[in-house]
């Protein structure tokens, strides 16, 4: 590949350069040339020569070109035309634009290297080549040989300049010889990046057919799933039922006739490729389970609310940016999966009036905050909010007496605190906290008695030290324990110390009032009384 590198660089040689060397040595005067080496044998190279077939640079040729190719003929099976039609009926994908958009990229270095042969010329048969390599062994021969005549001869006074004119001259004639020499291997590796180009158009074409194969097989998976649905609809309209199954169909609507198949119980549309959920779902009063996951949905009907009696919905793996206020009124709900989504903030009320949730996921969202109303999600067993941007929670979340496991890992940088009410959650078992940035456990953290896993990976924890927290969840909560009860020790005995100072404050307060009411009651008295008065007393009064 370097040599076609090399002599693209010489584009500017032509034809009668050689012509003019063929003149000129008449030793190799009767060297033959092969034929046009750029000229492809379609039968070798189908693919190769129909994409080069279909580039204006190659099909209109100069008609001043010494290689100018006759025109196909109608009646010859190997022309070009016959070609193009045989290949394309056994291989009809490279017809299409895009296909051969892509294969024409991936043969341009096949099309700048056949424009330079053109211009370099047809490649020398085997035996102009033998012979250009025979002759330059007899040149260097010969040329050993006059330089010896040369240095051996007793009259030649300026050896230097016969012997510099002798290898201009051997020089000349040599570039000749190894014209035809790089020729050849040019052509040689010509014919090496013909079959790696048609290689890679093969392969360009069979990943094209199987494109080709995946879009008409999804097509009519599209009609399959259409029919399969008006069935379904059918079958309703004669007889209740009560579970659809309709995950992987690639469906991309759900017709509002569902909505009137009033027994159904359960509805699965996982894994298609629905965009929206029409409003007529609200006719399906006695639904308990809605599966609606891994679809394109970024927004859910708000009709949704009236979904009085679900009790499991399923909208993972969706484009929501939020869910609708209305949500809050599924009273029944036992279990929501949110996670997989694009969630910024839950409803406000969402706790007041799901107050049935045991299982709530909502990982791998945004989230930057809880609503305080989730404290009253009293029935909440399962908590996972992990890889959110939870900045902390509020103050209620002590109030989920009934949470069994909470997951708040990967909230990193944004998750620093845990609200004082943390050493509320009694029945906690298991707690993820790891990949954040909490420093310090809440005192009461000690209390978490029922506390059996535990993780706190990756946060800077002052408090518990790290050496503790290596121990494991049992000394965690032992050092958090101990470290609660010192506080409440501190607390009484700061308490006790203010009691007996309000005590002596009280008794010094009662002392000083008695003498004063006994001080204004004798003053009282004398002013009342009938005695003489004391010209002294009166003056100090």
């Amino acid at each position: 590949m370097l040599i076609v590198r090399k002599v693209m660089t010489h584009e500017t040689r032509t034809n009668d350069r050689f012509f003019f060397f063929f003149s000129n040595f008449p030793i190799v005067s009767s060297l033959k040339l092969s034929t046009m080496a750029t000229e492809l044998n379609p039968k070798n190279f189908p693919v190769l020569s129909y994409v080069l077939d279909r580039l204006p640079s190659f099909t209109a040729k100069s008609s001043s070109s010494s290689d100018v190719d006759p025109p196909p003929s109608k009646s010859d099976p190997s022309s070009s035309s016959n070609h193009s039609i045989e290949i394309v009926t056994q291989m009809p994908h490279l017809a299409h634009p895009d296909v051969l958009a892509s294969m024409t990229n991936a043969i341009a270095d096949v099309a700048q290297t056949r424009s330079v042969l053109r211009t370099l010329g047809p490649r020398p048969d085997h035996e102009t080549v033998d012979k250009a390599r025979a002759r330059l062994r007899e040149i260097d021969a010969s040329l050993s040989e006059s330089f010896e005549e040369i240095a051996l001869s007793p009259n030649d006074i300026d050896v230097a300049e016969k012997e510099q004119k002798r290898r201009e001259a051997v020089d000349q004639e040599k570039t000749w010889y190894n014209s035809i020499l790089k020729l050849n291997e040019l052509h040689e590796s010509y014919e090496k990046l013909l079959k790696e180009a048609e290689e890679r158009l093969v392969r360009i074409y069979e990943s094209a057919e199987k494109n080709a194969a995946a879009v008409a097989e999804e097509e009519a998976a599209v009609v399959e799933v259409n029919e399969e649905v008006v069935s379904i609809l059918q079958q309703a309209a004669e007889n209740p039922l009560d579970r659809v199954d309709l995950s992987g169909r690639k469906l991309k609507l759900l017709p509002e006739a569902f909505g009137k198949i009033q027994g159904l119980l359960v509805l699965n549309l996982y894994n298609n490729q629905l965009e929206a959920i029409p409003d007529s779902i609200a006719g399906l009063q006695n639904l308990l389970e809605l599966d609606v996951s891994t679809n394109f949905l970024e927004t859910l009907p708000d009709s949704i609310g009236l979904l009085s009696k679900l009790k499991i919905l399923n909208v993972s793996c969706n484009k929501l940016t939020t869910l609708p206020d209305s949500i809050c009124h599924c009273g029944s709900l036992v279990v929501l999966d949110a996670s997989y989504n694009n969630l910024t903030y839950l409803p406000t009320n969402i706790g007041f009036e799901l107050v049935k949730v045991e299982k709530l996921l909502i990982h791998l969202n945004k989230i930057r905050s809880l609503p305080t109303s989730i404290g009253e999600m009293r029935s909440l067993r399962y908590l996972d909010a992990h890889f959110n941007e939870l900045n902390g929670l509020p103050n209620s979340f002590g109030l989920l007496t009934n949470l069994e496991y909470l997951n708040l890992s990967s909230n990193f940088s944004d998750l620093q605190d845990l609200p004082a009410s943390f050493g509320d959650l009694i029945s906690l078992q298991e707690l993820d906290l790891s990949n954040n940035q909490i420093h310090s456990l809440p005192d009461a953290f000690g209390t978490l008695v029922n506390l059996t896993k535990l993780n706190l990976d990756q946060n800077p924890l002052v408090v518990p030290p790290e050496e503790v927290v290596k121990q494991g969840v049992g000394a965690v909560k032992m050092y958090m324990g101990k470290r609660w009860v010192s506080m409440l020790e501190e607390e009484e005995k700061m308490a006790n110390m203010k009691d007996e100072m309000d005590q002596t404050n009280t008794d010094w307060l009662t002392r000083t009032t008695s003498k004063l009411k006994t001080y204004v009651t004798e003053v009282s008295e004398y002013l009342g009384s009938n005695s003489p008065r004391d010209p002294y007393l009166d003056q100090q009064l």
